[in-house]
């Protein structure tokens, strides 16, 4: 009796301990790895050394396309800092996931946005460090950089997934991205004015359906448009525009994602046209605004992949290897060539490509071909 009334008491005052804690995380507003720091005990000197990684992070330059899979290890105490640029455009909902083998380890993911005045990246968004991901809607297109931040003592073998898809879905049923004939700024009326939308080619009486949940504030036809519907997204502000319809479902106010809101046609200015859908997105303060990114399809996914095994240190093979910004041989830029016998050390593995640092700490990939192990 006397054991179980300690062991209560000792739960109680752990728990009542791990509240006040969190209280105190939140008084003093600390950051995830400030608390961290906090809650694992480290020293201010290996923090300082741990968190300082992230400068290196916002200096490499290696870009990506997405989606985007990489594996490999993290090791205690490697300090390895993980970072990569790719563009993207309002409307696409990027997505980070780092998968491991550990249900303990933290991993930091963070999103930062170039600001060409300043020429600069300034951190937008901190992920989840204990479900090791992070979620972001696009407001502004640009430049973005992600950086992955394993805690100093992970010691496990990694998945990073990086995703995009669109805010809302595709505005044309059973639509797909190669079903898009024009795009926004094309020059229209011989110059005269520019594209303020883009254009879903489909079957007439095709359904045109709710890109996302709204309330219809106007159907009718009128102006170069023709029948139209414009639905207002009260979540962002933003308001569709669907024009050049064939006919329009009557009476609909409310409606959900995926609902029928009328039939792909020619009405309008477009009757000289094949049938299509014109899409648009307008704002309050902003006006027309490029709509790809809310409907663009990923087409593809960043699927989990297996495991591979690689070595931690790779050699090069020759003088003429080449050093790139991206996992590709096409359409990226050599940073520079190696040296035979250079020892490099590996981040993770893309397909084919090594993504690797140097003795210089600079972040680039190589191909498989090029190199052997090291150790």
């Amino acid at each position: 009796m006397r054991l179980r009334f300690i062991l209560s008491f000792l739960i109680l005052t752990i728990s009542a301990c791990s509240k006040v804690e969190k209280a105190a995380n939140q008084l003093v507003k600390r950051s995830e790895k400030e608390i961290y720091q906090n809650e694992r005990n480290i020293s201010d000197e290996i923090f300082e050394i741990w968190e300082s990684r992230i400068d290196k992070a916002l200096k490499d330059s290696i870009q990506i396309e997405i989606p985007y899979n990489e594996t490999g290890n993290f090791k205690p105490r490697n300090f390895a800092i993980y970072s990569y640029n790719t563009y993207l455009l309002p409307g696409e909902v990027l997505q980070v996931k780092i998968i491991t083998d550990s249900s303990v380890t933290m991993v930091f993911p963070e999103l930062y946005r170039f600001t060409k005045t300043e020429n600069t990246y300034d951190k937008i968004k901190s992920g989840n460090p204990e479900k090791n991901q992070l979620q972001h809607e696009v407001v502004e297109k640009g430049l973005y950089k992600i950086i992955i931040q394993p805690e100093i003592e992970a010691n496990t073998p990694f998945k990073i997934l990086i995703d995009k898809n669109p805010a809302y879905i595709f505005p044309v049923a059973s639509g797909k991205n190669s079903d898009i004939g024009s795009y926004w700024g094309d020059i229209r009326d011989g110059g005269a004015r520019l594209h303020k939308g883009i254009d879903i080619f489909a079957e007439k009486g095709t359904p045109v359906i709710a890109s996302t949940k709204g309330r219809i504030k106007f159907t009718g036809e009128k102006g170069l448009g023709g029948k139209q519907i414009w639905l207002k997204d009260n979540k962002r502000g933003n308001s569709l525009y669907y024009a050049h319809l064939d006919s329009i479902i009557p009476d609909i106010k409310k409606v959900e994602p995926g609902d029928t809101i009328g039939f792909v046609g020619n009405t309008g200015n477009a009757k000289f046209t094949p049938p299509h859908l014109h899409f648009g997105i307008y704002q309050n303060r902003n006006g027309a605004i490029d709509p790809l990114g809310y409907v663009y399809l990923n087409e593809e996914s960043a699927n989990e992949i297996s495991e591979r095994e690689s070595a931690l240190r790779l050699s090069v093979l020759t003088s003429k290897a080449k050093f790139r910004n991206k996992p590709a041989s096409n359409n990226s830029k050599i940073i520079k060539t190696g040296k035979a016998g250079e020892i490099l050390y590996v981040q993770g593995k893309t397909a084919d490509w090594f993504h690797i640092r140097d003795s210089l700490d600079r972040s680039m990939y190589i191909h498989e071909s090029e190199v052997k192990p090291a150790d």
